[in-house]
């Protein structure tokens, strides 16, 4: 059975394609909304990611947070997800 990160991630790969049909950009907002979101962590929290060193995942969202390329939104959530770990 395919491991359902790499079927999520060809699913939003697809939403991003502008040479895929409507209809199929559909489907794979359907299976990422629904069937592959069953198994994704609810909040962000460390805990909800079993495996994952706090120390690792705290590092990776304070480079996010530095990095030029990221989006203003996505530098907002990392923060709010970093001042969740130390509450």
């Amino acid at each position: 059975m395919a491991d359902i990160t790499r079927v999520a991630a060809g699913h939003k790969a697809n939403l991003s394609n502008p040479n895929t049909s409507e209809e199929s950009k559909e489907h794979s907002k359907t299976l990422l909304e629904g069937e592959l979101n069953s198994d994704a962590p609810s909040d962000g929290n460390v805990a909800d990611y079993p495996g994952k060193h706090p120390g690792n995942v705290a590092g990776g969202l304070k480079a996010a947070i530095k990095n030029p390329n990221v989006s203003e939104e996505a530098k907002e959530s990392a923060k709010e997800r970093l001042e969740d770990m130390d509450a």
